[in-house]
């Protein structure tokens, strides 16, 4: 798949992008970033998700893939030659799929409120948050990554929110490390990850850009 052409359009603080990125690292793609200014898309996001009209988008030869965690397959499917990111076995399969759910279900949303929200409705939102985290810490069990001892789907769809963590900190105003030590040691032992390190932007450059979210929301 030497001659492949791959694009990715993207935005540079979305988490959901980041599964793309690790992904592309892990199987060591060559592919051109495309960063979407999000209040002016360029016609070939219009293009390319005509439906959603969101990034992130794999062009893969012209052809779109739309939605992070179908990408994310659709790269594990294509390039065969690397580690598979999903086990072979059809029921750990499926188990790794609902993990990947519940992330995006559950984790974003919650983290997202940390630092949109005050009060009671801030308060609930730490409360479900780290509840999430707690699940997702029993899910890990003792296993160094998700799937056991090599680093694989769910662990891609799960680590880039570690980007963000700076900021759901600061803005919830709570321990991260203190509630969920076996979550962030996880963390920590995929950041030592080429395909990681390279792919998640430093969690300070995400907190000046949730600053001025706040400031631009009227939160501050």
């Amino acid at each position: 798949m030497a001659n492949d052409e791959v694009i990715l359009l993207d935005f540079w603080p979305s988490m959901f992008g980041m599964r793309l990125r690790v992904a592309l690292a892990e199987k060591e793609i060559k592919y051109e970033y495309k960063d979407e200014d999000l209040r002016n898309k360029s016609p070939l996001l219009l293009q390319m998700n005509p439906i959603h009209k969101k990034i992130p988008v794999l062009i893969h030869n012209g052809k779109p893939i739309c939605e992070s965690i179908i990408g994310v397959e659709y790269i594990d499917e294509v390039w065969k030659d690397k580690a598979p990111f999903l086990p072979s076995d059809p029921y750990d399969r499926a188990q790794a799929r609902f993990w990947a759910d519940y992330i995006d279900k559950k984790l974003f949303d919650s983290g997202r409120k940390l630092w949109t929200t005050k009060g009671e409705e801030q308060e609930a939102a730490k409360k479900d948050f780290i509840e999430c985290l707690k699940v997702l810490e029993g899910a890990l069990g003792e296993k160094p990554y998700f799937g056991g001892d090599n680093f694989g789907f769910v662990d891609i769809a799960l680590i880039g929110f570690y980007s963000w963590f700076h900021s759901y900190e600061t803005y919830g105003n709570i321990s991260t490390e203190a509630e969920c030590p076996k979550f962030v040691a996880w963390a920590k032992r995929c950041m030592l990850r080429d395909s990681v390190a390279k792919s998640l932007p430093d969690q300070h450059k995400v907190l000046e850009f949730v600053k001025t979210l706040r400031h631009k929301f009227g939160i501050e």
